[in-house]
């Protein structure tokens, strides 16, 4: 039966695969083929299949899939500490690169306090067939393993000490290498650092990569202090903290809200000039850092290189459940703005003209 015929056919209820394959002369598993990427079918046949398909308004049975090929398509984000807008960023653009992947997105919120078990229950009931964890901060690696165990599975800006999971993260070590060696390029010689929560992966990776370079280049570290977690209010109590203890020239902030908050405290509270009194640098480079009451220099992850890694890990894992488990770092770079050399602030600081720095060995 020709396009022509099939379209002018008058239908009162959604036609069916079965339906399809019969007015196409095509097997039903061909009709269900060429709706499913990376399966045996000829172009030709995919594209004749989707033709019909669009003239005549059918919709796969998302369901029936499901049970025919025990795929789901659907991808579990595990996500924990939304206080920062560099996680919802990172979703944002996964959860799109997903759907043009032609997998879906389930969320899976984790807070402390809640319990954990019962929401990676929740996780292993839905039938997910990959899962990206997202900022680790509140999971056990016991807990993850078990969570993600036969499924493709992806941890994404935290690491485990126990390992098993494929791992993509910025570059930490790197970051805060290169943010001590613009301190000292600007000629600081005081400096401090602020982390967040204690004993998460990122926090110990940028604390001791940081004060291991200051001491390679004979900076003096006059205090390095966790603020408790990684928020404005945290940050803010945490710069006060610090400035009545000591008198560093720089401090570093583990990330940029903490780092917002603590200028808004070293300006407003303590009275100090930034940069000409103090310099700040934080890390992620979020958009409101950008803004000139902030204009923070900050090093910049790199979300969408991160995103490609992940989806590109998660389909290589549900082609082949045996890939093996890889840890994956890729390096950002040091967008410097006025929170740390002396400017006039632009009326805005877009990222295409930035100064930047890497790393020296």
């Amino acid at each position: 039966m020709s396009g022509a015929d099939i379209a002018g056919t008058k239908r009162t209820k959604p036609i069916t695969a079965r339906e399809l394959a019969r007015l196409l002369g095509v097997s039903q598993s061909a009709v269900s083929r060429a709706f499913t990427p990376g399966t045996s079918i000829s172009p030709e046949l995919r594209q004749r299949i989707l033709r019909a398909s669009e003239e005549l308004d059918y919709q796969p049975n998302a369901i029936a899939s499901m049970l025919s090929t025990r795929r789901s398509n659907i991808v579990g984000i595990v996500v924990s500490e939304m206080q920062n807008p560099f996680y919802p960023t990172l979703i944002e653009k996964l959860s799109r690169s997903l759907q043009q992947a032609g997998l879906q997105s389930l969320m899976f919120n984790i807070t402390r306090g809640s319990n954990v078990e019962e929401q990676l229950v929740a996780l292993r009931k839905y039938n997910v067939d990959a899962v990206v964890v997202i900022s680790a901060t509140v999971v056990s690696g016991p807990s993850l393993r078990w969570a993600t165990e036969g499924r493709a599975a992806v941890l994404v800006n935290r690491a485990i000490p126990e390992g098993g999971i494929a791992t993509v993260t910025c570059n930490n070590v790197d970051g805060a290498r290169t943010i001590a060696n613009h301190f000292h390029e600007i000629g600081r010689h005081k400096v401090a650092y602020i982390g967040g929560l204690p004993h998460t992966s990122t926090n110990m990776e940028r604390q001791g990569a940081f004060i291991q370079r200051v001491a390679e280049l004979g900076m003096v570290l006059t205090h390095s202090m966790s603020a408790g977690e990684y928020s404005f209010e945290a940050g803010y109590h945490a710069a006060l903290e610090l400035i009545a203890n000591s008198r560093p020239d720089a401090i570093f902030f583990a990330n940029d809200i903490l780092a917002m908050g603590g200028m808004e405290a070293l300006r407003d509270v303590a009275g100090l000039r930034i940069p000409e009194d103090i310099a700040v640098a934080g890390f992620d480079d979020i958009t409101l850092g950008h803004w000139p009451r902030f204009s923070l220099t900050s090093y910049s992850q790199p979300v969408d290189q991160m995103v490609a890694t992940t989806i590109d890990l998660i389909t290589r894992q549900l082609a082949n459940p045996d890939h093996p488990v890889t840890t994956i770092q890729l390096s950002g770079e040091l967008f410097v703005r006025h929170s740390s050399v002396a400017a006039t602030p632009p009326e805005a600081v877009p990222r295409t003209h930035p100064q930047t720095t890497k790393a020296a060995p």
